[in-house]
């Protein structure tokens, strides 16, 4: 009978990692019906729930390898059929194959991601990502399908989310190191700097909730591929002196 609210606690970031996949599936029936905005929306949704399963499974000391592979299986469902098939039902059907390629290996590419994860990281938070999370991407597929109807773009600009996600697909493969805020330093003296990034950030998502959003991950998958070739021109420059 001790044993019952632990086993019970074990239940709670599960039923988080549900929610993400129920949000996936409404997302996927959101968008076979038309109805793009609401389909981008569930799928901003979704993260919500994939960061609760996580802090949630951390705070009650709740972490098991059964909840890690329930989250990569919500994962695949939420950030990349959901997202592919919204962006082929927006504007991978008028691109015929190269449509269905995009969103082809905007999947495949996304499990490889979730499958290398798994298999080189303990139940321990990493302090870096290896590749773009699949949540990035496919939050950021959501965005430019926000901004595309907000903006009307879709007719004459369509093809560039399909080229988005190609670059977004390979970069999940990569092995270019993204920051992981799973673990941020809120020692003192940072305090401050965080309190000011984060204002910011909130100050313009406010006031241009779509467009700021997608900037802050702009700057996110930008703040990767610099800090990459920063480094490689790097170890270049050390090699030739």
């Amino acid at each position: 009978m001790k044993t019952r609210p632990r086993n019970l606690a074990y239940i709670l970031p599960n039923i988080f990692t549900a929610a993400s996949i129920f949000t996936g599936i409404f997302s996927i029936m959101s968008a076979i019906s038309g109805q793009f905005d609401k389909a981008a929306w569930l799928i901003l949704l979704s993260l919500v729930f994939d960061g609760l399963d996580g802090r949630v499974a951390r705070l009650t000391n709740t972490c098991s390898r059964f909840g890690i592979e329930f989250d990569s299986l919500a994962d695949i469902v939420a950030f990349g059929v959901a997202p592919a098939l919204l962006m082929y039902l927006y504007v991978g059907d008028e691109f015929g194959r190269f449509g269905i390629v995009a969103s082809a290996l905007f999947v495949i590419f996304g499990a490889v991601r979730l499958a290398r994860f798994n298999v080189s990281t303990s139940q321990g938070e990493p302090s870096v990502f290896i590749g773009i999370p699949i949540p990035t991407a496919a939050v950021f597929i959501s965005l430019l399908v926000l901004l595309f109807q907000k903006y009307s773009l879709r007719a004459d600009y369509g093809v560039i989310i399909l080229v988005f996600a190609l670059i977004l697909s390979f970069l999940m493969v990569s092995n270019i190191r993204y920051p992981s805020f799973k673990k941020v330093d809120t020692s003192a003296k940072n305090t401050m700097k965080l309190f000011v990034a984060v204002l910011f950030i909130a100050l313009v998502i406010f006031i241009y909730p779509i467009e700021g959003f997608l900037l802050f991950f702009v700057l996110y998958i930008l703040y990767g591929a610099i800090r990459a070739l920063a480094l490689f021109f790097k170890r270049l420059v050390k090699k030739a002196s």
